[in-house]
């Protein structure tokens, strides 16, 4: 572990993750705390299932576009420069909602479960951010399986399909 972990812009662990790109910028093992950092380039209508995590709280920070929120009873179009906490054991959800979106989420507090960087990166393959494969299928009961590992609990689908 380092005392800094300084990631400059179009740097860090590249993933092709359900999808679109996910690049993580600081694992769990670069805090004491178990904090990690995970970058997200998504196109319009991406969005995970209804979800909780079981141990991680969870801020998202929008970089640029528009993400719809869902946490509990709350909604909000989360814009440029948006804070939002998605604390643990809390039923969210979002979509993308512009042509595309750039996002952070930070997790701490993985417990007893592997951290989400982690989950991140079993649900991926190491990718050129400048080459992108081709969107293939997902596998519900895959990204359950997987997701239950990680102390992600699914809930239910993700939103309908935009359009």
């Amino acid at each position: 572990m380092t005392d800094l972990a300084a990631v400059p812009p179009g740097e860090g662990n590249h993933r092709f993750f359900l999808n679109h790109l996910a690049t993580v910028k600081v694992n769990a093992g670069d805090s004491a705390s178990g904090m990690n950092v995970v970058e997200f380039d998504a196109p319009q209508g991406f969005g995970p299932p209804l979800h909780q995590h079981q141990d991680e709280d969870e801020i998202l920070y929008v970089i640029e576009g528009e993400v719809l929120l869902k946490v509990g009873d709350d909604e909000v179009i989360a814009t440029q420069g948006t804070v939002a906490s998605l604390p643990a054991k809390v039923p969210h959800i979002f979509q993308v909602v512009s042509e595309s979106a750039r996002f952070l989420t930070v997790t701490s507090g993985g417990g007893g479960h592997p951290t989400f960087d982690q989950f991140v990166e079993e649900l991926s393959d190491p990718v050129n951010p400048n080459e992108l494969p081709e969107p293939g299928p997902v596998d519900p009961g895959h990204l359950a399986r997987v997701s239950a590992a990680y102390g992600i609990e699914i809930l239910g689908p993700p939103l309908a399909a935009m359009g």
